[in-house]
């Protein structure tokens, strides 16, 4: 069968940039940008999430994120710090990493059901990003409590989330301005 008449099988061009963006999302978490204090350093990580969703959709997107997953679950370097492991998953932020599966999912429903424009892209990728980081401060307050102590959720907000806003929203419009370059070349 073609790709025209299966749909919902990958072709082996899906899987060269589900693997292609995969990295991508690896080299994107060893960017660090460096900013003066009081400000907190990020990485380019939610750049990577972004654009692959973007670009590649919601169902090739959320194999991306899978597979950067399980290749850091195995110990692959892939995420921040040139980190890997399922130590990295299960400490306190590996609940914002799991949660790029999530926004990916909740991408993947929106576009799906309300169209895939411009506005629609934007607009699920901002619910999929509250998602995650809805995800990975719930769970940073499970793993925080067994490791130091409880803490309430505006803290772990101020530190967690609020500081990553602007520069997630920044880099949200990042991808949505190059995506629209990179959509020319696949197919």
């Amino acid at each position: 069968m073609t790709s025209s008449t299966a749909p919902s099988r990958l072709r082996t061009l899906d899987m060269a940039y589900i693997a292609l963006f995969a990295v991508l999302m690896a080299v994107c978490a060893w960017i660090t940008v460096p900013l003066p204090k009081p400000l907190v350093q990020f990485t380019m990580q939610t750049f990577g999430m972004f654009i692959a969703l973007i670009t590649l959709g919601g169902r090739r997107g959320l194999y991306t994120m899978v597979v950067y997953l399980l290749l850091g679950a195995v110990g692959v370097p892939v995420f921040s710090g040139f980190r890997g492991g399922l130590g990295v998953l299960l400490d306190t932020t590996g609940g914002y990493i799991i949660g790029f599966v999530a926004a990916a999912l909740v991408y993947w429903l929106l576009t799906a059901k309300l169209g895939d424009s411009l506005p629609m892209k934007a607009a699920a990728c901002v619910l999929g990003l509250a998602v995650c980081y809805a995800f990975g401060t719930a769970w940073f307050l499970v793993v925080y409590a067994r490791t130091t102590g409880p803490i309430g959720v505006t803290t772990a907000l101020g530190w967690c989330v609020f500081p990553y806003i602007a520069p997630d929203l920044l880099k949200l419009a990042l991808a949505l301005l190059l995506s629209r370059r990179v959509e020319k070349f696949l197919k």
